[in-house]
């Protein structure tokens, strides 16, 4: 384990991925995508394809949520064929998301990065993003 910087959620994400079986990838990003952190097995490339992707996810299930008075959202997640991913609310304007393998523990997943999140949840938050006037 690295040590930890509390500017640098690189450290937290590589923790997370060494701790749980079957864990590949994770990341931290705003809920509108901008990546905040990833774990040393993502290219920065991949970090930012994975953390627009899951931005999408977070996004569609807090439009669900507020649509059919579900209430916010707590974790959303998609089983592939080889793969699951997970996204969970992380603080304000914040999302953890992970890429497990088949074979990983879904419940021991979902558990620890809520408690991951728990933790450290002050770390992972952010301010939305104004956008600017064109």
């Amino acid at each position: 384990m690295r040590t930890p910087n509390p500017t640098d959620l690189n450290w937290l994400l590589d923790d997370l991925i060494d701790r749980l079986p079957g864990a590949l990838y994770a990341v931290v990003h705003s809920t509108d995508g901008l990546v905040l952190g990833r774990s040393s097995s993502m290219s920065r490339e991949d970090a930012e394809h994975f953390g627009a992707m899951s931005a999408t996810l977070y996004g569609l299930a807090r439009s669900a949520g507020a649509r059919f008075d579900g209430g916010g959202v707590r974790q959303a997640v998609i089983e592939l064929d080889r793969a699951v991913l997970f996204v969970t609310a992380a603080g304000s304007h914040a999302c953890l998301a992970l890429q497990a393998g088949d074979d990983a523990k879904l419940g021991m997943v979902a558990y620890e990065m809520n408690m991951t999140v728990q933790r450290v949840g002050n770390m992972l938050a952010t301010t939305a993003r104004q956008q600017t006037p064109r």
